[in-house]
Parts: structure tokens; sequence; C-alpha cells
């Protein structure tokens, strides 16, 4: 299993060998270094902590400093399981890079999606709205009927408009294009979720 931490960096496109262009989203990923790995005698399961990113030693809590081990003043921690099925584990210290993957490989990509603020049905859910005509004056992107005659309130989970955006999304199958290990890139075909810099969690599958 091939895991590392990134940052979006934002959308291009690339021309395939065929001569097809492909829409691809560029992703900062790695270096990243190993701060803990855990195990089943002693956590009850097996995973690998990763640090990624900078920040300022000021900024780093004394406890933060105690668990990172003078590797590094990491902005970002986060922990990938491990299968029992896997061969090998990382150790502590190790780098993990983009010269992991290859192109080709097809990968699953976790982030937080663009908060959109508080937004109505029509755009959250894709509800069609009202009637145009027929004395539905200003009605057009209204929700309809809630159907909370029988309960006597709104039954929860009734999709209304609320806050939209700023979730996490998995989004699976995605191919990798291109492998810049010098510069430390992942091209990837498609669309990932979140804004330029969003963390990224990139996994094999």
């Amino acid at each position: 299993m091939k895991f590392i931490l990134g940052t979006k960096i934002g959308m291009s496109q690339i021309f395939r060998e065929d001569g097809a262009l492909a829409p691809v989203t560029l992703i900062k990923a790695g270096p990243a270094v190993v701060v803990q790995v855990k195990n089943d005698k002693t956590d009850g399961y097996r995973a690998v902590q990763l640090g990624f990113g900078e920040r300022k030693s000021k900024n780093i809590k004394k406890s933060q400093k105690g668990h990172f081990k003078n590797l590094g003043n990491f902005r970002f921690v986060r922990e990938f399981r491990i299968p029992g099925s896997a061969d090998s584990i990382p150790a502590a210290g190790d780098k993990i890079d983009v010269s992991g993957f290859l192109a080709g490989d097809m990968v699953k990509i976790s982030g937080t999606s663009k908060g959109k603020g508080f937004q109505g049905t029509v755009k959250r859910y894709g509800f069609r709205g009202g009637p145009k005509t027929h004395g539905q004056k200003h009605r057009l992107r209204a929700p309809g009927s809630i159907g909370a005659t029988t309960p006597q309130h709104v039954l929860k989970g009734k999709r209304m408009a609320g806050r939209m955006g700023g979730d996490r999304v998995t989004v699976k199958n995605l191919k990798i294009m291109e492998v810049d290990a010098e510069n430390n890139i992942l091209a990837v075909k498609g669309a990932v979720p979140g804004r330029r810099g969003t963390l990224l969690e990139i996994r094999s599958l």
C-alpha cells in the first residue's frame, strides 16, 4: 500500500500519447516524514503517522515537539491504516516522496471540499424549483412543501436550505498521468476536492 500527503496546486491539462487532451490536477506531494509507527501489540491496530509541511517553531506545542522527536516542525499530521497483508512498513524517521508512485497507478484522494456558505435547495440538492407561471410569482427557487403536517415538526435530515461545502470528500479511481520526482509533483487525471492549498491524502487502490 502506497500513501502520501500533499497540497493542491491547481488544474491544468496535458496531451496524452495518442494526442488527446486530458484535464489534470497538479498536487505538491511530499516529502513526508514518518513520525510514528503503530502496531497491534501496543496500540491495537497497525498505522503510520506522517508529518508534512513546515510551521514556525514558536507555534509548535511542547507536547508536539516531544512527539515529533526533532524530525521537524510539521504543519499537518495524518494517520494511514496499514492492512494486515502489507509486506513492509516504513520506520519512524523515513521519508516518503512521489518516487513511490508510477504513471498509470490508480489512487483515491481525500480532502475538504470548498465551503459555499448558506445555500438554498436548488444549489445544495439540485431541486428543480417551482413553476414559472400560474400565479407562482417569485417562487422559482422555493423548496416547496416540507411535509410537516402529520408529525407537527420538521423531520430530522429533511433536505432544506443550509450550510453547504466544507465536508470531507473522497474521490476514487483517479489515474496518475505524470510523476515529477524532481519537483515532488503528481499530475492526476480529473478533479480533486478543495481549493488551492487544500491538504490531500493520497492512497493507492
